[in-house]
């Protein structure tokens, strides 16, 4: 895409539209780093055990709630 032919809106859209795929990439990478660090305690084999497998589904879901929650106490904020 070149960058030169967008207009103002187009641009501030394309901008917008990066910056939230940057804060999705950054909340994949730190959920990703949190619950690994939490969850997988030894070293991994082929398969999760049960026990990681819950634990890695608890923390992210744990992880994705607060953020919303977060995220719409910033926007009443504004």
């Amino acid at each position: 895409m070149d960058l030169s032919d967008l207009n103002s809106a187009e641009m501030q859209k394309f901008y917008s539209e990066e910056q939230q795929r940057a804060m999705v990439n950054e909340m994949v990478a730190k959920l990703t780093s949190e619950c690994w660090d939490k969850c997988i305690t030894g070293t991994p084999g082929n398969k999760f055990s049960s026990s990681e497998t819950n634990c890695l589904t608890n923390c992210a879901q744990r992880y994705m709630e607060m953020s919303m929650l977060i995220m719409k106490r910033f926007q009443s904020m504004q």
